[in-house]
């Protein structure tokens, strides 16, 4: 294999930031594959973060940005992603912040009338219980679950009373 110079990798850690969000736990991770010595590696993150490749706030608010919009994820499954890309804790606050509640049920909604129509169940209790659970691995509370449920649901009579302390 070849060996790779610092300023190639630094070029290539820039093209590679180009493309799209990094957080610094990516670079760091595509630097420790290269042989370079550890303080290249310091110098090539330092540099990358001085010129803005590398910014962990935008990068937060990208990445819930299209977790929420496009994986269609909850706020807790976003939160844990972004703590195990070693992200802080105000940094994931305040890109949580941003998320519009009005939107966010919207997005729960139409997941669940979605996911509605493809589930099998023998009783409306059964059905809300598997709907629910789909919610809840989806990244949404309980609570969320139960109340966006109540809203579908109640459009169709049931003899089934749901109630929220049940979640």
């Amino acid at each position: 294999m070849k060996e790779i110079s610092e300023s190639e990798m630094l070029h290539k850690m820039a093209s590679y930031c180009s493309v799209a969000e990094r957080c610094l736990q990516d670079v760091s991770k595509k630097l420790e594959a290269s042989s370079l010595p550890e303080e290249a590696k310091e110098r090539i993150k330092l540099r990358i973060i001085q010129e803005k490749f590398v910014d962990e706030k935008r990068f937060t608010r990208a990445f819930v940005n299209d977790k929420l919009k496009f994986n269609l994820w909850g706020r807790i499954k976003i939160v844990s992603e972004l703590r195990k890309k070693g992200i802080s804790a105000p940094d994931i606050n305040d890109a949580m912040l941003e998320i519009n509640e009005g939107e966010y049920n919207d997005i729960l909604q139409a997941l669940l009338k979605s996911k509605s129509k493809t589930i099998k169940a023998a009783s409306e209790r059964e059905r809300f219980y598997k709907l629910l659970r789909f919610a809840v691995g989806r990244g949404f509370t309980p609570q969320e679950g139960v109340s966006c449920l109540k809203k579908i649901l109640s459009s169709t009579k049931t003899d089934f009373d749901y109630d929220e302390d049940m979640a």
